[in-house]
């Protein structure tokens, strides 16, 4: 049975005083939920919300350099984030496809620096509006996990979690709607029974990305193939996103 997550990614919003005001209050609040739950502030707020942390949430990166370390300026490698407090890592969000290129291959990199790190991490796929109109997401979407992910052996595949993220429905106040969701989360799963096995597929969480919020948490995490959330902007408020653990 797959674990239940629900993962707030912050991307780049808050100054300090927010950033650590919005982690006390969830230090407090997030008890006992069932679900694993796992924040991804911006990297320089991971050192201080790590000493805060009380033990109910996992602390991640939203992004790192594949290399242990080296000349790359202005990266991060998983050997520092460790060392601020991080655990679990982004990989492959739709921002960073998009805005900083970041092409199938390097993202297979990532995996493969993750697991040598031995470092959990959640891989994100998903496909934007041009290709879910055309009608060719699933193509779409399992060659992302092909070219990136798909390389691991069984074991290996059994530490992943993924995240589907309708790129169209990030940050647009859309929603696809939970038998959209559904239908791709069900064919993530099938793909991997197909490489893997169904014992490999049904360990693995699917979670979904795309503007989960209180009013839609529930819809969406009954259907059953959805084990929980990657949420943006409803991550930033407190209530919200306990809303949406609630819903789990």
């Amino acid at each position: 049975m797959a674990e239940k997550i629900v993962a707030g990614n912050w991307k780049m919003n808050l100054n300090s005083t927010e950033a650590f005001a919005l982690g006390n209050s969830l230090n407090i609040r997030v008890k006992d939920t069932g679900a694993r739950v796992i924040i991804f502030p911006p990297a320089l707020y991971i050192l201080a919300l790590s000493r805060m942390n009380q033990g109910e949430m996992a602390i991640g990166i939203q992004n790192f350099h594949p290399a242990s370390h080296g000349a790359f300026t202005g990266e991060i490698s998983l050997d520092q984030a460790r060392s601020a407090g991080a655990s679990v890592a982004l990989i492959g969000h739709s921002e960073r496809r998009e805005w900083f290129g970041e092409s199938n291959a390097f993202l297979k990199e990532k995996v493969d620096a993750a697991l040598r790190e031995d470092f959990d991490f959640i891989f994100c796929c998903g496909e934007p509006l041009e290709v879910r109109e055309a009608g060719e997401q699933a193509a779409y979407v399992e060659r992302q996990l092909e070219e990136s992910l798909f390389h691991l052996t069984a074991d290996e595949m059994r530490k992943a979690v993924i995240a589907y993220e309708p790129i169209w429905a990030i940050g647009t106040g859309k929603t696809a709607s939970s038998e959209q969701a559904e239908q791709m989360h069900a064919d993530i799963r099938l793909w991997i029974a197909k490489r893997y096995s169904v014992e490999v597929a049904l360990i693995v969480p699917i979670l979904y990305g795309g503007s989960c919020k209180p009013d839609n948490a529930e819809e969406l995490f009954a259907c059953p193939n959805i084990d929980g959330g990657l949420i943006g902007g409803a991550s930033l408020n407190a209530d919200d996103f306990c809303a949406i653990l609630d819903a789990i």
